[in-house]
């Protein structure tokens, strides 16, 4: 938060505090939705409520949608049913939707009960969608136009209907059986000739997803071709509804903190984090802990296989952690890389060919320079044995090059078998590199120093 407002919500704490109504009013609804739900976050939720009531109904909407759901929860308490019904009235359908499966059961009868019977049965219809489809994100408040319209008579359209769609500015054009034949912008249409229809001027190409499609590919494609919203479509070509990019980028945003926090070894969390309990937040961290300290089990009893090697040169055991750590970054850095790629659909199964040929050169630059560094301080700053410093030298471009080709593959093969690849990141991938670097170290140690 910049300090602009933090200023300003300092003098609308003050102006509660004073009860100075009326300078309130015009303090608040000067700001944006987003600023407003971020300040109610850091008031008592009695004044919460009593600003909430000041707002005019549109900017209250907003707000609404944007604040957190135990926020929304206890404010649709405090409502009375006029308030109610005045909210959801200015909603649109997809964020009641967010809403209602944020809400507990009591709290989505009360919403069910004060939504207009068209609306009770859209949003029956987008909550049997499965919750990662394009369906569970859609809306179905667009403007449609027909081919045949004039542009005069499609802008009387979307005056007439307009006012309660998410967007005007992309039209979709369809026939009398709602199959989706074009799309055109307002743009075009101010910019063609007036005695024209829509047919002439739409474009029939249009890019388009199904129903059932994952929304997160769905957030992609609307990323990648800079779209405003997206058609959706039924197995019949049949326009649904659309996805508008402010849900899209809430898609992108959930699932790049959802990989994150699985990168991390952390199972991921709905809520933020200050937010998060001590013991949701220990619930969070410790199924993963658990898992790589007993899979750490494979590199101690390695070790302690390797008792009696390290004993006859003791110098060996303090470059275990050097080498174990080398190889998990190096393993981390591609596994990550990696994951990017196929999270934005610019790899997939059938590229892990070319991206292990290359990881396997990077990885040969990478483990001989590496090396060579290595060597050097050895011999001149550790001052070990020109055989020791061999032994590590050596061990260290084999742990570079099998953690490189760890940790191309394994993210690969996780999503070749429906399997996040974000599984397969830093943690996991460390923990089977140390093994790897740790049997690499005696079985070379044991070849040149006869050990």
């Amino acid at each position: 938060m910049n300090e602009e407002l933090e200023l300003i919500f300092e003098e609308i704490k003050t102006l509660l505090a004073e009860r100075k109504y009326a300078q309130l009013y015009s303090r608040v609804k000067e700001l944006q939705p987003a600023d407003i739900a971020l300040l109610f976050e850091d008031i008592p939720m009695e004044d919460v409520i009593l600003t909430f009531r000041l707002l005019p109904k549109d900017t209250a909407a907003e707000t609404f949608v944007e604040l957190e759901p135990d926020r929304q929860m206890l404010l649709i308490s405090a409502f009375s049913d006029a308030e109610l019904k005045a909210v959801l009235d200015e909603l649109y359908l997809d964020d009641t939707v967010d809403i209602i499966e944020e809400m507990p059961a009591n709290v989505v009868r009360r919403i069910i009960r004060y939504s207009s019977p068209e609306m009770r049965q859209n949003i029956n219809e987008i909550l049997n969608f499965p919750t990662d489809s394009a369906g569970s994100i859609m809306t179905i408040e667009f403007v449609d136009l027909r081919a045949e319209m004039t542009l005069d008579e499609a802008f009387e359209h979307i005056r007439t209907t307009g006012w309660d769609k998410e967007t005007i500015y992309t039209c979709y054009v369809i026939d009398a059986d709602r199959h989706l034949e074009g799309v055109v912008t307002v743009q075009q249409m101010l910019l063609a000739e007036r005695s024209g229809t829509i047919g002439e001027i739409m474009d029939r190409n249009v890019i388009s997803c199904k129903t059932g499609d994952d929304k997160v590919e769905v957030a992609q494609t609307l990323n990648k071709y800079d779209f405003l919203a997206l058609p959706v479509v039924d197995n019949e070509e049949r326009l649904v509804g659309i996805v508008t990019i402010d849900d899209a980028i809430d898609v992108l945003t959930e699932d790049a903190t959802e990989d994150m926090e699985i990168m991390a070894a952390i199972t991921p969390i709905e809520k933020t984090y200050l937010r998060t309990g001590i013991f949701e937040t220990w619930k969070q961290r410790i199924p993963w802990l658990l898992l790589l300290m007993l899979s750490s089990t494979f590199t101690q009893k390695i070790i302690t296989a390797a008792e009696d090697a390290l004993s006859a040169c003791v110098a060996l055991t303090a470059f275990i952690p050097m080498l174990m750590g080398t190889g998990g970054n190096a393993g981390g850095q591609v596994s990550v890389t990696v994951i990017r790629g196929l999270s934005l659909d610019e790899i997939d199964f059938g590229d892990w060919f070319r991206v292990l040929w290359k990881e396997l050169r990077v990885s040969l630059l990478c483990g001989g320079t590496l090396a060579a560094a290595n060597f050097v301080k050895l011999l001149f700053i550790d001052r070990v044995t020109l055989s020791v410093a061999g032994v590590v030298s050596i061990t260290l471009v084999v742990v570079v090059i099998a953690a490189k080709i760890v940790g191309c593959l394994l993210p690969i093969a996780a999503k070749r078998i429906r399997l996040d690849p974000a599984v397969m990141a830093s943690p996991f991938i460390t923990t089977i590199v140390d093994a790897l670097a740790l049997l690499t170290y005696f079985r070379i140690a044991s070849l040149m120093l006869g050990i």
